[in-house]
């Protein structure tokens, strides 16, 4: 290749090289929960590849706490793009998963993520790439995932504050402890092709410009350099160093900045219209470009996209896309994840079946491409509240009653009348991606509009009320919780195509709800009390603290979610150990990563005292008083599984692996260490299940040696 035609494939358009036989590529399709729309995914009008299959928000999978779930999922979607591509409909790199940790319930891209909790965020990211690529660091690749975004960013526009330019200051702790752990399962563990580099500055420095971010502890200290692991920018992300960031100056500068720190293809022209004026300067060596180029099209190579049509998986097709095993699939990730928040002494779910009327009200009781969220693509179908009340045989009396962000009350009546109409009323609202979304944050984290009017007039009515929470964030829902007309309330995120078949089959029982919240749901006045650019995790005095280890005044806590059945959960042995630090590590040493290596396996009986077959997540918590530094976090989620349809007076046993890294506590200098001293182990949310105790004896054992950020 010629310097300008090297120079002009490291933009996400790459044009090739026609005069070497190397064809134009688009490196730019997503899939975030199914194949979606972007530059290079194309859905046919009608007939073969006009539609995908479109699972829920990764907000709404998460809550399902179900890792085999999440794999399952990544391997239709893989499927699926794969199929897309081998009929010229879509590229091969999709920019997916989002894994930045839902650290401030105003971020607008928090419905992308699955939530608060780096650990489950690791633990999600892993079984996701596993499907997607087809295996753990596959030789040749179904599809190519893309971590992003990396890293440390969470704010997209909030009071002035633009994620093309904010500098994000975290400590080492933080960004050890936090911001990375997802990042390094996904690049280290999962070892996926591509990684995202972001808008912000971490510390004074682009993300993409930052080379002891993708160069230190990324290929180096992850040891992620295998050939054909690349580096994308964000989309202008590096136009922004200069631009908005003012780290450089010229855009020749930012251009080779960006190509010298590891960013290997640029979401955008900025590299191929600047590097020419770059070199002419001496900012980078030839040798810097080949090897993007290297790495770019070595991945290629390794998707097969060079070999003939008889190559592996060219056999996928327009019969693997959206098949009956995949559209069940995106009904049960729904199923799973919908978390159950209330449901009074009344009982009233689940709901009789017997040829009630339904009054069916609110923004989101007839939406359609509404419950998908965002990055979404074309499904078969999409299957409304509506839809869903009917197919269960209810007779619907439907009235949007006011719209989600609507101060209007002329819609009031109607639906008051429909209520009183009716013998049930169901309300479904929410947020929607007007207030929550890629570029816009929120102020405030009440319901929006005058819903919270709405319901109350429909409270008052006499009738059983029922309340659908839509979105991917969490409101406050303290006028819910505290008012006794309102009998029963849902959180249902984004549940996309099937999302009435799922709602009603919860609602009738026909399913029994089991998810938990994968994010602190906080009251109204917790944006007056930490600014959102505030980065740090713990509470100083000033600020409350964030997520559920710093933070304990929630309105309803990570973890929550109850059930239609009753369950008696208890240890198998309510005293572990002792165990020795020494004695572990060395034990740990025969994995391939010492924070990976298994500190115990924890037995749980669940057993169902009620009446209805249910699953049950056990969430397994872990606190401490003398172990690790100071302050302690409130508790971590340390383990978690779900136990499969528990039958009533049936006692199901689950093994909760638990890592020496979940553990471990992050000290000062970004360390991962096992600490000694005694540990309290709890079991589930709002539960007064028996806590485990256990003891860890012998001196401090670093299981990470954290890379120390260069001085400035």
């Amino acid at each position: 290749m010629t310097f300008d035609e090297k120079v002009q494939n490291t933009q996400n358009g790459s044009p090739g090289a026609p005069r070497l036989g190397l064809p134009a590529y688009q490196w730019w399709s997503e899939a975030l929960h199914g194949v979606a729309g972007s530059p290079g995914v194309t859905f046919q009008p009608s007939g073969n590849f006009s539609y995908a299959t479109s699972f829920p928000q990764p907000i709404l999978m998460s809550a399902a706490f179900d890792d085999a779930l999440i794999k399952q999922v990544g391997t239709v979607v893989g499927i699926e793009g794969r199929a897309f591509n081998n009929y010229g409909n879509a590229g091969l790199d999709f920019w997916t998963p989002n894994i930045n940790p839902f650290r401030d319930p105003r971020w607008g891209r928090g419905q992308e993520t699955p939530g608060e909790d780096p650990f489950h965020i690791a633990r999600y990211v892993y079984n996701l790439v596993d499907g997607l690529q087809n295996g753990i660091g596959p030789a040749n690749p179904r599809v190519v995932a893309t971590c992003k975004h990396f890293a440390g960013y969470d704010i997209e526009n909030w009071e002035g504050n633009q994620r093309y330019g904010f500098n994000a200051i975290i400590s080492t702790q933080d960004l050890s402890e936090y911001y990375l752990p997802p990042f390094k399962s996904c690049a280290r563990d999962a070892q996926v092709d591509a990684i995202m580099c972001s808008y912000n500055a971490v510390n004074g420095i682009p993300t993409c410009a930052d080379s002891y971010l993708l160069d230190t502890i990324l290929r180096d200290h992850w040891n992620w350099n295998q050939t054909g692991h690349w580096v994308t920018s964000d989309c202008d992300a590096v136009d922004n160093i200069y631009s908005d960031h003012h780290y450089t100056s010229s855009l020749a500068a930012a251009a080779a900045d960006a190509l010298n720190a590891g960013t290997n293809l640029d979401c955008g022209t900025t590299m191929s219209n600047n590097l020419g004026a770059a070199a002419a300067q001496d900012l980078f060596q030839n040798a810097t470009l080949d090897s993007a180029l290297i790495y770019l099209y070595s991945s290629l190579v390794r998707l097969g996209w060079f070999d003939p049509e008889v190559s592996q998986y060219r056999s996928l097709g327009w019969s693997d896309v959206g098949t009956p095993a995949s559209q069940q699939l995106a009904n049960q990730a729904a199923v799973e994840g919908i978390v159950l928040l209330k449901n009074d002494h009344k009982q009233v779910l689940p709901l009789s079946r017997h040829g009630q009327t339904i009054a069916l009200i609110g923004p989101y009781a007839n939406a359609t491409t509404q419950l998908q969220g965002n990055y979404y693509g074309t499904p078969e179908y999409i299957r409304t509240m509506v839809w869903g009340a009917q197919q269960m045989g209810y007779n619907v009396q439907y009235q949007e009653g006011t719209g989600i962000n609507s101060t209007d009350t002329s819609g009031f009546t109607a639906a008051v009348a429909a209520a009183k109409a009716a013998d049930i009323i169901i309300y479904a609202g929410g947020i929607d991606n007007s207030i929550e979304a890629e570029a816009m944050d929120r102020n405030s984290i009440t319901w929006p509009g005058n819903q919270l009017q709405l319901i109350d007039e429909l409270s008052k009515v006499g009738k059983p009320l029922v309340v659908l929470q839509f979105g991917g964030g969490q409101v406050d829902d303290s006028a819910l919780l505290t008012n006794n007309n309102v009998n029963a309330l849902l959180w249902c995120g984004y549940p996309s195509q099937a999302g009435g078949q799922a709602v009603f089959e919860i609602l009738t029982g026909q399913s029994a709800p089991a998810g938990r919240l994968p994010v602190t749901q906080y009251p109204a006045n917790y944006t007056k009390e930490i600014p959102m650019t505030d980065m740090a995790l713990r509470p100083n005095g000033i600020t409350p603290g964030r997520t559920y280890r710093w933070y304990n005044d929630a309105v309803i806590p990570f973890g929550f979610g109850l059930h239609y059945t009753t369950f008696d959960v208890s240890w198998v042995n309510s005293k572990m150990g002792p165990y020795n630090t020494a004695a572990l590590v060395a034990h740990g040493g025969k994995s391939k990563y010492q924070d990976t290596a298994v500190f115990d396996t924890f037995q749980v009986k669940v057993k169902n005292t009620g009446k209805v077959t249910s699953d049950y997540v056990a969430l397994v918590f872990a606190s401490t008083n003398n172990a690790g530094p100071k302050p302690y976090p409130i508790k971590t989620l340390i383990g978690y599984a779900r136990a499969f349809s528990v039958k009533p007076g049936e006692t199901q046993t689950v093994g909760i692996d638990v890592t020496l890294g979940s553990m471990a506590r992050t000290a000062a200098n970004g360390d991962l260490v096992l600490y000694p001293g005694s540990y309290t182990l709890e079991l589930d949310v709002g539960q007064h299940y028996p806590h485990a105790e256990l003891t860890i004896n012998g001196p401090e054992k670093v299981l990470d040696s954290f890379p120390q950020p260069p001085l400035s």
